[in-house]
């Protein structure tokens, strides 16, 4: 991962510094909120898919350093979002933003980065460019709504699953690769299979943050372990978990879910079903496969450095534990 942020220091310089030019209002509590989440501690993962791609496609402007930041933004309005939503305390390690400020000036200033992102795509002219986030944007918010009616349900499959996943999180890592084609206007073939390689690493990084909310430290990963069964989410080791299991458990991890406290008995039960089922190491094998996939649809591109560095981010996505 390091070769990677070497290779894109300058590039990720002036990512940082578009975030804070289009961040600029007159309205001092925006740029606070905005600059507050945009520097908590993210791996920049979704900018720096962008970057990759469009150096792998052959693109040698500029435009792609605006382009990452409004990829950025993006993801950053979803976060602010899906916090308030999730009535979360904690984001990366330090107090969610509305939990500082509130859940109103999280919700608005989410809606200025959506707004300023639009505003940035459409004063860029790419109208392919605009499609393609623009309909990974809306895709985003079924997802969040699809995610939000299958709360607790313990029926959810894998492949029902993997369809929030694809819409709520890994739609714009592929809008970021593909984006990434545009801006250097490749043909169709190089231009879907870049979407692909980032809808695959989108679905395997969600994955990994299954795996990881059951048995991460709360300090390594920013979150508290087992929020996401606290907020009744049903995610991939627990889907496992429980097309496996016999009845009696199952019927007890219904019980745990529908309660308004997770305690923590409940969770060390859980987390210990999970384990006798063998759910984070098929969680994590998942995304292995999903990793394993998206690297061989790079072939499409001749050998460079700049493939072997999305590769190298490919591989960060399945061996990270943060």
């Amino acid at each position: 991962m390091q070769n990677v942020l070497n290779l894109l220091e300058d590039d990720l310089r002036g990512v940082e510094r578009q975030f804070r030019e289009d961040l600029a209002s007159d309205v001092p509590l925006i740029s606070k909120v905005g600059e507050y989440v945009l520097a908590s501690g993210g791996k920049r993962v979704r900018p720096m898919m962008l970057l990759l791609a469009a150096r792998l496609a052959g693109y040698r402007g500029q435009s792609h350093i605006g382009l990452a930041s409004v990829v950025e933004f993006i993801h950053t309005a979803t976060l602010l979002h899906d916090d308030v939503v999730d009535g979360a305390s904690l984001r990366r390690g330090n107090a969610s933003a509305n939990s500082i400020w509130g859940n109103e000036a999280s919700v608005l200033v989410g809606d200025f980065l959506f707004a300023k992102s639009f505003s940035i795509m459409v004063r860029d002219g790419n109208l392919k460019i605009l499609k393609a986030l623009s309909d990974a944007t809306t895709m985003m918010a079924e997802g969040e709504v699809l995610q939000l009616v299958s709360t607790c349900d313990l029926d959810m499959d894998e492949e029902r699953y993997i369809k929030v996943v694809r819409s709520k999180t890994a739609v714009l890592m592929a809008a970021a690769c593909q984006c990434g084609g545009l801006l250097a206007e490749v043909d169709e073939e190089r231009e879907l299979a870049l979407r692909e390689v980032g809808m695959e690493l989108g679905i395997a990084f969600q994955f990994m943050d299954d795996a990881l909310d059951y048995i991460a430290d709360q300090e390594e990963f920013g979150k508290a372990r087992g929020q996401d069964l606290a907020e009744g989410k049903m995610t991939l080791p627990l889907i496992k978990t429980l097309r496996n299991c016999r009845s009696e458990e199952r019927e007890r991890v219904a019980a745990i879910i529908e309660q308004d406290e997770l305690e923590e008995a409940d969770l060390g039960y859980v987390i210990d079903l999970i384990d006798r089922y063998d759910g984070i190491t098929y969680t994590r094998s998942r995304a292995a496969e999903l990793v394993a996939s998206a690297k061989k649809r790079l072939d499409i591109f001749p050998p460079s450095p700049d493939r072997d560095a999305l590769c190298s981010l490919a591989d960060y996505v399945v061996g990270r534990r943060m």
